[in-house]
C-alpha cells in the first residue's frame, strides 16, 4: 500500500493496482468560513495541484456530506463519470451532484478486488451527534496488501474498539486533532489516539497507526505537535506512529512481504 496524506481527511491509498481517493477537499487557503471565529478555513493550501491529486484515481470514497471531506471544488473538478462508495443515505445529494456511478457502502462491497466493510463511527456522542449527523469508518482488504481501518470522523467509543478486535487491522487512519463543536469533542484527541493505538497494540503488535486531519482547521484543539510531543513521553516506538505531513507518502507491506 502506498499511502499519500493529502491534507485534512484527504487520502490517496494506491492498493492492489487500484488507486482510491479518500474524501475529497480540494477548497483553497481561506475559502470558507470559519468554524470558531479563528480563522477562514481551511487553514493551509494544498500541498498539490488538484490535477495532480486527481491523476490515476480510479475510485471515490465519501464517507460523509461535510464540506470539510467533499466540498463544491471535488464536485466540480471529479469526473461525473467517477465510481464513488458512500455511506446509506447519501447517495441521492451525490447523483443530485451529477455522478452517475455512486455506490452505497451499506454493509460489504466488493468493487475489482477491493474489500470494503462499512464500520461505526460516531461523530462525537450525545446532543452533540444530532447535529454532526451519521458518518462512518471502512475497513478495507485485499489480496497481498495490509488490512486497513479507516476509522473516519469518530470519537474514541467502543463500537470503535470492537472493530480493531474484530479485524486485527495492520493500518489504522484515525482523525485526531480534537475537533469541538459547542465544546463537545467531535473526533479524537490527543488520549483518546494513544488510548487506541495501546488497544491495537494488544490486539497485533504490528499495527501501525497513522494519524491525519490535522492543522487545517481552525475548530482543531490538537497539534502535530502535540501528538509527536505525546508520542516522545509515552515512549512509542516510531515505526508504529505516523502523524505524516500534507503531502507525504508511506509505503505499508503486507506483513510476511
Amino acid at each position: 500500500m502506498r499511502f499519500q496524506l493529502i491534507r485534512n481527511a484527504t487520502l490517496k491509498l494506491a492498493y492492489a493496482g487500484r488507486n482510491i481517493l479518500v474524501d475529497p477537499y480540494f477548497a483553497p487557503r481561506h475559502s470558507l468560513p470559519s468554524y470558531t471565529g479563528r480563522s477562514a478555513n481551511p487553514l493551509v493550501d494544498l500541498p498539490l495541484p488538484v490535477e495532480d491529486i486527481l491523476d490515476g484515481i480510479d475510485l471515490v470514497v465519501v464517507s460523509h456530506l461535510h464540506s470539510d471531506h467533499f466540498d463544491s471544488v471535488a464536485k466540480s473538478r471529479l469526473p461525473k463519470n467517477m465510481p464513488i462508495i458512500c455511506q446509506p443515505g447519501n447517495e441521492g445529494d451525490i447523483e443530485g451532484a451529477g455522478f452517475s456511478r455512486v455506490m452505497p457502502l451499506i454493509d460489504v462491497l466488493d468493487w475489482q478486488g477491493l474489500h470494503f466493510s462499512r464500520c461505526a463511527a460516531s461523530h462525537g456522542l450525545g446532543p452533540v451527534v444530532e447535529i454532526m449527523g451519521q458518518v462512518m469508518g471502512f475497513v478495507l482488504r485485499a489480496e497481498a496488501e495490509p488490512c486497513l481501518y479507516w476509522a473516519g470522523d469518530t470519537v474514541l467509543y467502543p463500537p470503535v474498539l470492537a472493530t480493531v478486535a474484530l479485524e486485527r487491522p495492520d493500518v489504522i487512519v484515525t482523525h485526531s486533532c480534537g475537533a469541538l463543536w459547542d465544546g463537545s469533542l467531535i473526533v479524537m484527541d490527543t488520549d483518546q489516539t494513544l488510548s487506541l493505538f495501546h488497544a491495537a497494540h494488544a490486539a497485533g503488535e504490528g499495527t501501525k497507526v497513522i494519524v491525519t486531519h490535522m492543522d487545517c482547521l481552525d475548530h482543531a484543539t490538537v497539534t502535530r505537535a502535540d501528538l509527536l510531543e505525546a508520542v516522545r513521553q509515552n515512549a512509542i516506538p516510531e515505526d508504529r506512529f505516523h502523524v505524516p505531513q500534507d503531502g507525504e507518502i508511506l509505503e505499508v507491506s503486507a506483513p510476511g512481504t
